[in-house]
């Protein structure tokens, strides 16, 4: 969904990701998590099979779609209310999911959780809130920075994650994630250094966003430890808990305003833009379920180059020798993360 003119996170991030821009992980785990859902969920019937080398560049299509269009919207088209673009991506989300449900076997995952007034509360609820303020925040960004550069931002999502699980001591430190850490670190304060648009608004912005969707996937680990979701299950029971969230934030922060402005732009605009998000979230069931590990890796940094050189291409941003720099040594220090971190 790109909630997130992500907005991944295989996410990276789920698609909830989609929402944010998400990257599909096999790892439930923080140390490895790039999705900001659990993996795949059983189901009592085969689900349809699609081939790596189609749904490697279906997905990466969508990722990359999805935070285009959300980014047309908030500048080409001057629709700048990224508290509404989310409700309603979720919202949409909502709905998809459950007919989908009655539809096809792509949400047999749930007949295998047993939801119940205790678990909502204690982990749905919480996870839901991170989410929230995850997808409002990293859309905000959007606002007052360029899509190359949040990109490059969110190579530090990996290290946010290692040190509030060490924090929370459900991962124990070593030699090797530490070089990790370093090594996104100062590729990340390079690219910063390097950016000809900086504003520290956005960077604020952006940080909490990086710090919201961190806490997400260490809360995911403590409270729904065990527990196996595709990113379609998770969005099944988080989408409507967010919706709501979200809709209750919307007349505190951006009032009738995007209601005004709906004529102007119109129902088609709307519903392909949430048709882009969501079907970000059923590419990425597919590709979690095809994918090894190191091509889901691979996939992400490549959606992830692509989109920076569209950004570039197509919104005039400018990326700057000292950025690609600091964003090469970034991404190597990331695949580390990703293929070696969790051993």
């Amino acid at each position: 969904m790109a909630l997130n003119p992500e907005d991944g996170k295989l996410e990276e991030e789920i698609p909830l990701a989609s929402m944010k821009d998400g990257e599909p992980t096999e790892s439930h785990s923080p140390a490895a998590a790039s999705l900001p859902a659990p993996v795949s969920a059983s189901s009592s019937k085969p689900k349809p099979k699609i081939s790596t080398t189609l749904i490697v560049p279906i997905w990466m299509a969508f990722s990359v779609s999805v935070i285009l269009y959300n980014n047309h919207l908030y500048h080409s088209l001057d629709f700048k209310y990224p508290v509404f673009l989310v409700t309603w991506h979720l919202t949409f989300a909502t709905i998809g999911t459950r007919v989908l449900q009655r539809t096809t076997n792509l949400l047999d995952g749930t007949k295998d959780i047993n939801m119940n007034k205790d678990m909502f509360l204690k982990s749905i609820l919480p996870i839901a809130l991170l989410f929230s303020g995850s997808l409002i925040l990293s859309n905000s960004a959007y606002l007052h920075l360029s899509v190359s550069y949040i990109q490059m931002l969110k190579a530090f999502n990996a290290v946010a994650v290692l040190l509030i699980s060490w924090a929370s001591r459900i991962a124990e430190p070593s030699r090797r994630l530490g070089f990790i850490v370093c090594m996104i670190s100062f590729g990340v304060a390079l690219t910063s250094g390097g950016e000809l648009n900086f504003t520290l608004i956005g960077f604020t912005i952006q940080a909490f966003a990086v710090l919201f969707e961190a806490s997400r996937l260490v809360m995911i680990e403590i409270l729904l430890h065990g527990m196996k979701m595709d990113p379609l299950v998770s969005l099944h029971y988080f989408a409507p808990v967010c919706a709501l969230v979200n809709l209750l934030i919307l007349p505190f922060t951006e009032g009738l305003a995007p209601f005004y402005q709906l004529a102007r732009i119109g129902p088609l605009i709307l519903f392909s833009n949430a048709f882009v998000a969501f079907f970000l979230n059923v590419a990425a069931v597919f590709l979690v379920g095809v994918g090894s590990g190191l091509i889901l890796t691979l996939a992400g940094v490549l959606k992830d180059i692509l989109l920076i050189s569209a950004s570039v291409a197509f919104f005039t941003a400018q990326v700057t020798p000292l950025q690609v720099v600091g964003y090469s040594i970034a991404l190597a220090g990331l695949v580390l993360f990703k293929t070696t971190g969790s051993n």
